[in-house]
């Protein structure tokens, strides 16, 4: 990994920390993409303690804003000559109440799909910049139980707090198979993943039954160390660099559901996903005008 560039998106807690650790490592340099600035410096702070170089810094945005996520963008384009890994790691589970971001989308939504939609847009020509772009987008194996309705993406009806985890864990995977698609033929793949059940704090403050079941199965659970390992694994391995519109489990390629990899569920999200954003998407235009 030494002297590659990798960007890990909320990266001062959780898996996205052990994966920005472990590949500091390794001699990445890594920028983490951070929404907590006390927490990011702590994070970076015990990254330093092992590292072995000062190659670790922080920028800072909140994902519940397309403005913050452009500033952090235009930043990274303006301050690094590539991106070698774009983790795509940063996301939420919402309560029972319906929040909504500051541009008016359902906040779950917002930040565990578009934002990461957008930064991927914003970052695409330092991906193709680099001499083998690698794409990694968190998902879950909670995408199995979404239910995918067009006409509600954003929960207008029926909110759920985990349906909507569910959905937009759904659209992580869509948006890969798409992208994958598009990117067919460069240099740079997109893959998705689903970290595990481990014991996170992503849970806290969610209510109902389902928040009772994780307090309760929490301290069975794996810790976040086993939860980076795929992302770690994707990042690292001659398979991450070649495997292309992949979902992996523990290490592995898995089968999501059928939902998941359909071309016109996928085609169709990415085409909602730029009205909402207001872009024009096209990776494989930008492609040719890298080479």
């Amino acid at each position: 990994m030494k002297d590659k560039i990798c960007l890990i998106t909320g990266a001062n807690s959780g898996i996205g920390k052990i994966t920005a650790r472990e590949l500091a490592k390794r001699g990445a340099h890594v920028i983490m993409l951070c929404r907590n600035e006390e927490k990011a410096e702590r994070a970076k702070e015990d990254i330093l303690k092992v590292c072995g170089h000062d190659r670790v810094d922080i920028v800072l945005a909140d994902f519940a804003s397309t403005a913050q996520i452009r500033e952090a963008a235009d930043y990274i384009n303006a301050h690094y000559p590539h991106l070698d890994v774009l983790n795509n790691n940063a996301g939420l589970l919402m309560g029972s109440k319906r929040e909504i971001t500051e541009d008016g989308f359902e906040m779950t939504f917002g930040v565990n799909h578009l934002a990461p939609f957008l930064l991927t847009y914003l970052l695409m020509d330092k991906v193709f910049a680099s001499k083998r772009g690698n794409i990694i987008n968190v998902s879950s194996e909670a995408h199995r139980i979404a239910n995918l309705d067009f006409n509600n993406l954003q929960m207008e009806k029926n909110y759920g707090g985990l349906r909507a985890y569910a959905v937009s864990k759904l659209c992580n995977i869509l948006f890969t198979h798409e992208l994958a698609k598009r990117l067919q033929g460069t240099h740079v793949v997109a893959n998705a993943l689903h970290p595990g059940g481990i014991a996170t704090g992503l849970y806290e403050g969610v209510s109902g039954f389902f928040g009772t079941v994780m307090k309760l199965t929490k301290p069975f659970l794996p810790g976040e160390e086993k939860g980076a390992e795929t992302s770690i694994y994707l990042a690292t391995s001659e398979e991450g660099y070649t495997a292309n519109g992949k979902y992996f489990k523990n290490k592995k390629p898995a089968s999501p559901t059928k939902v998941a990899t359909n071309d016109y569920n996928a085609r169709r999200l990415w085409e909602v996903s730029e009205a909402l954003l207001n872009i024009r998407f096209e990776p494989e235009k930008k492609s040719l005008s890298n080479r």
